[in-house]
């Protein structure tokens, strides 16, 4: 790194402002230096990186021809607190012209599902908070295949703004990408920590899986307190996205216009033919766009898409969203919100209390990345990365203290 690179960053830093960090990802290795390096890339630093599929990811989004959230040498640090200034950057990451369709918009809502999808209501354990997804043992759940993308996208967002949780950042992505395509507005609130260690992750095996049907469904959202009309409601975030064999097994998107919401997912669940897939893959079933050439991509849905119209009770409530946008966005707002707040314990004044959720674990706001290694014993299967393990037993030291007296 050059001499004048190296007096620029600290004339950053007395600014109050934090130089953009690059990284060079080589077997084994990953370099980290300032913007103006031959070899940059905008992507997280070393500390941030969580294990090796988030090393994968990177590599994988690291062209110099990927539009990266931001584009100035310096960023000035946020004040805590300042939601706006999230969302904003937020904003500023949907435009990844080297991804799929263009955007991380459906990525990021994905990864807000599945951080919050995890909620069991009769054990009250897994949901939106701790953002377990940054351990091995959730976030290399196969349910969660590809999601290390969405974190990575996210990783220069919580470097800008180190005072927001991980658990509050996915959940305010997802929040914020899908009004901006096109969406409706879903109330949000903060308040979720971070898991200081892996101790206290769910099981795997509570997410859907998309080659079951209609009691799978029931299982699964039953468990999370869901009846059937929220079942379907949720299931219309399938508007956006697609589906990639090397991830979830299936391929093809759900609709015309992946990256734009609306309630297409239901119309065409109803309007067209749909028949197995002929290939050496999972069972799914494909149909032909209207006005398609017969080149074209194919459209696709799950079995447990249409098992929405093969049932008795699920299919009134997907022929009412066909036919009514407006209570398709209505409906869908209330049940994301709902979705995102499983495993957050609010008091009267909807001020979370982390000390009344059983996942607590310390008093910390947000804890650190997982290192690509184990880290200390104790703290977890996997380890925490120092030197915040030592923080974080110190301030769960204290808590257990207060709570004595």
């Amino acid at each position: 790194m050059r001499g004048g690179t190296r007096r620029a960053d600290k004339a950053a830093q007395s600014r109050g402002e934090v130089p953009l960090r690059c990284v060079r990802i080589e077997p084994g290795v990953l370099h980290s230096c300032s913007l103006d390096c031959p070899a940059s890339t905008l992507d997280p630093s070393p500390s941030t990186i969580t294990s090796t599929t988030d090393i994968q990811a990177a590599r994988s989004i690291s062209s110099p021809t990927i539009t990266r959230p931001h584009t100035l040498k310096t960023f000035a640090m946020s004040k805590t607190g300042d939601f706006e200034a999230v969302k904003k950057d937020i904003l500023a990451v949907l435009k990844q012209p080297e991804y799929d369709d263009g955007s991380a918009g459906p990525v990021l809502v994905r990864l807000a599902w599945h951080a919050s999808g995890t909620y069991c209501a009769q054990s009250d354990t897994g949901g939106s908070n701790g953002a377990g997804m940054r351990y091995e043992a959730e976030g290399g759940d196969p349910a969660n295949a590809g999601l290390q993308h969405a974190r990575v996208f996210l990783e220069p967002i919580k470097e800008k703004h180190p005072w927001i949780t991980y658990a509050d950042l996915w959940t305010l992505a997802g929040v914020v990408a899908i009004e901006a395509m096109g969406g409706p507005q879903i109330p949000w609130r903060a308040g979720r920590t971070d898991f200081a260690d892996d101790s206290r992750l769910p099981p795997r095996g509570r997410l859907p899986d998309g080659a079951q049907g209609a009691d799978h469904l029931r299982h699964i959202f039953y468990r999370m307190g869901f009846n059937d009309q929220e079942i379907v409601a949720l299931s219309g975030a399938h508007n956006l996205g697609r589906c990639h064999s090397d991830r979830s097994g299936f391929e093809g998107p759900w609709v015309n216009s992946p990256t734009r919401f609306s309630n297409q997912y239901y119309k065409l669940l109803l309007k067209l033919k749909w028949s197995p897939k002929k290939w050496d893959g999972p069972f799914q079933y494909v149909a032909k766009a209207p006005g398609a050439d017969d080149d074209d991509e194919q459209l696709m849905m799950l079995p447990t898409d249409y098992s929405l119209i093969q049932d008795d009770k699920f299919r009134p409530w997907v022929e009412k969203y066909a036919e009514d946008r407006d209570a398709f966005f209505n409906d869908f707002s209330k049940v994301f919100a709902k979705l995102i707040e499983l495993g957050v314990y609010r008091d009267e004044d909807g001020i979370a209390r982390a000390d009344k959720m059983k996942q607590y674990k310390g008093e910390y706001k947000s804890a650190p990345q997982k290192p690509p290694v184990p880290g200390a014993p104790g703290a977890g299967k996997d380890g925490e990365a120092n030197p915040l393990a030592r923080q974080n037993r110190i301030a769960h030291q204290q808590i257990n203290a207060k709570a004595r007296l």
